[in-house]
């Protein structure tokens, strides 16, 4: 079934496979809420529950939800009604999960209903609905991490993405009262982590191969605030819960880390530092949403009227920046005029990754009182106008890569029947992050079958177009990590 995820953990000995409730899973949305299914399955695994690979093998389904925008909303209550169908008894958890009214009201037969960061109560549903006898000698059995404190949610043992990238959540909750957002509304305000606890599971994912930490929160330049930066152990000391003291501890453990939902805060400027100076990877996620000044203030945006000279400042300090951002275009109220100065500022800020989608009603937003609408066909106008300037900006920019030498990490093979296995690969740079950026196709070359899933090798780039590159592998040099390896401690 789509977005079931299969056989996420190895099968341990025939008896309890065939013993154990099979649970099916669906995961939606965002990278945040991929972490929560990550730790539900974590503790799936370690009660001794299997996860169904079908619908067919499926004595229950959990169905992690989106309720963001429209779209999501109703992609969510497809999703759940595609699991009712099937004949299985369904628990809805996530962002739509905080409305249950809206679930109920299409889908009355759901079993359970959670709202988002409910892992303790989406496990009871499930005892409830299928009991299973927890065997130590067969389950997962997470280990508390030191430097987490009660309270703090388990690193998941169990993941969703590849053995070489892994999303890591320092954060749950928002601040921001943005007028079309609803997502403090439904998962409350900022909660952050303390840092020792983020950075022992950073520490437990590079020692078991994980070459890419992805930082992620609602905001996560507003890290450690609700915690006033307290300090918290890590490795025998102490470190602040503080966005900067986290970047240079995790930039030392020698993986790309890769900063998304990244604020404009003045604190970043040091974050631009550490990119500069090679140790976290020269890439921000900024969600920007406009660029005129009164939508920003309309939208309740911070920093309004500042984006250029901030993404300027960034650039003279770290000239390699990539900087990824998205749009709203359509917004209530939105002139011809205001649109033109988002194009302007397009043209003049020249961001390397541009998303832009037209503005929907989400349902509570303060956004949907305001005054003159932009009529749908104008909105869908818009967004082909905007997205033809994103274009050829991105194609531009991409030519200038031609000629380089850049470090690729490899996501995938793309062989042909003909092709010896491994000859054809395909990767990201450090300016692409996985499922939203571009994508470099390689020929492997002299190393075709040496080049494994998960490798950084250093490639040739001897094209582009729109959106990615093109290239050959020229080297494939030894990732060592500056931590012990699990299975090869003493190497570094």
């Amino acid at each position: 079934m789509e977005e079931t995820l299969p056989a996420v953990a190895d099968r341990v000995g025939a008896e309890a496979s065939l013993a154990a409730p099979k649970v099916g899973f669906i995961s939606l949305g965002c990278p945040k809420a991929l972490v929560d299914s990550e730790r539900i399955l974590t503790q799936l695994r370690a009660e001794g529950y299997e996860v169904a690979p079908s619908y067919e093998d499926a004595q229950a389904v959990i169905v992690n939800t989106c309720g963001f925008i429209t779209p999501a909303v109703e992609e969510s209550l497809s999703a759940i009604g595609e699991a009712l169908d099937a004949g299985g008894k369904v628990i809805v958890t996530g962002c739509l999960g905080e409305r249950p009214d809206k679930i109920l009201e299409r889908h009355p037969k759901v079993a359970a209903i959670t709202g988002s960061e409910a892992m303790d109560e989406v496990m009871g549903h499930v005892r409830e609905l299928l009991p299973t006898r927890l065997d130590t000698f067969t389950g997962l059995l997470p280990v508390a991490a030191p430097g987490m404190r009660q309270g703090d949610r388990l690193a998941p043992s169990v993941k969703l993405t590849p053995r070489h990238y892994a999303y890591v959540k320092i954060a749950e909750g928002c601040n921001h009262t943005c007028a079309f957002c609803i997502i403090p509304k439904l998962r409350g305000r900022q909660v952050s982590r303390d840092a020792g606890a983020v950075l022992y599971e950073a520490y437990r994912l590079v020692a078991g191969g994980t070459k890419e930490l992805m930082i992620i929160s609602q905001d996560t330049s507003a890290y450690g605030v609700d915690l006033r930066y307290r300090e918290s152990e890590f490795q025998g000391g102490q470190v602040r819960a503080h966005l900067t003291d986290l970047a240079e501890k995790l930039g030392e453990m020698g993986a790309w880390v890769r900063m998304h939902y990244v604020y404009p805060y003045p604190h970043v400027d040091r974050i631009v530092e550490l990119m500069a100076q090679g140790k976290i990877l020269p890439y921000l996620d900024i969600p920007m949403q406009h660029a005129a000044p009164r939508i920003l203030r309309l939208m309740r945006r911070p920093g309004a009227g500042k984006q250029l000279d901030t993404i300027r400042r960034w650039r003279a300090i770290c000239p390699e920046l990539v900087i990824r951002s998205t749009f709203i275009v359509g917004f209530p109220g939105e002139t011809e005029e205001e649109f033109q100065e988002l194009l302007d500022f397009l043209e003049e800020a020249r961001l390397d990754r541009v998303g832009a989608f037209p503005y929907s009603d989400v349902e509570e937003a303060d956004a949907n009182a305001l005054p003159n609408p932009v009529p749908e066909e104008v909105k869908q106008e818009r967004l082909a106008r905007f997205m033809e300037v994103a274009q050829r900006i991105s194609t531009e920019k991409l030519a200038e890569k031609v000629g380089r030498v850049l470090d690729v990490i490899i996501d995938e093979f793309n062989d042909d029947e003909d092709d010896q296995p491994g000859t054809r690969l395909i990767g990201r740079t450090k300016g692409d992050a996985p499922g939203i950026d571009g994508q470099v196709y390689l020929y492997a070359g002299d190393f075709a079958g040496q080049v494994k899933i998960g490798d950084i090798v250093r490639a040739r780039i001897e094209d582009s177009d729109e959106y990615d590159l093109y290239g050959e592998v020229v080297a494939r040099p030894e990732w060592r990590p500056n931590v012990p390896m699990l299975g090869h401690f003493g190497k570094h």
